[in-house]
C-alpha cells in the first residue's frame, strides 16, 4: 500500500506538479496544475488517458481542441501530438501505458 501525501511531488514542467506511482506496465500521475501553465505540443509512445478530477483543461489533440472539465476523460492515442493549458488550477490525473520511466523515482 502506498499513500499518496507520503509521495515526492516533483515539477515536470513549469506549474504542473506531479506525484508518480508506476506498475510493470503502467504509469499513474496525480497532478496539480495552476492556471495559465501550459505544456508544449509533444507527443510520446504512451497511450494516455486524461482525468480532470477539478478545474478546467484546454488540451489539443492534433489539430482540435478540446475543453476538459471536472469529471471528464480524454483518451489520448500513441505518438498522437499533444499540448494543454489549465484555464484555472486543476487536479489532473493521467494513465500511461507502457510505463514513464522518466517520471521513475521522481
Amino acid at each position: 500500500m502506498i499513500k499518496l501525501n507520503t509521495i515526492k511531488e516533483k515539477e515536470i514542467v513549469p506549474g504542473f506538479f506531479g506525484k508518480f506511482c508506476h506498475g510493470e506496465n503502467v504509469t499513474l500521475a496525480f497532478w496539480e496544475v495552476k492556471k495559465g501553465s501550459s505544456i508544449p505540443t509533444h507527443n510520446h509512445i504512451h497511450e494516455q488517458i486524461l482525468f480532470v478530477q477539478s478545474g478546467r483543461f484546454e488540451l489539443t489533440l492534433g489539430d482540435k481542441k478540446i475543453s476538459v472539465k471536472k469529471n471528464e476523460l480524454v483518451v489520448i492515442p500513441s505518438n498522437k501530438n499533444h499540448s494543454g493549458v489549465a484555464v484555472s488550477d486543476c487536479k489532473l490525473i493521467d494513465v500511461f501505458t507502457p510505463k514513464r520511466e522518466e517520471y521513475y523515482n521522481q
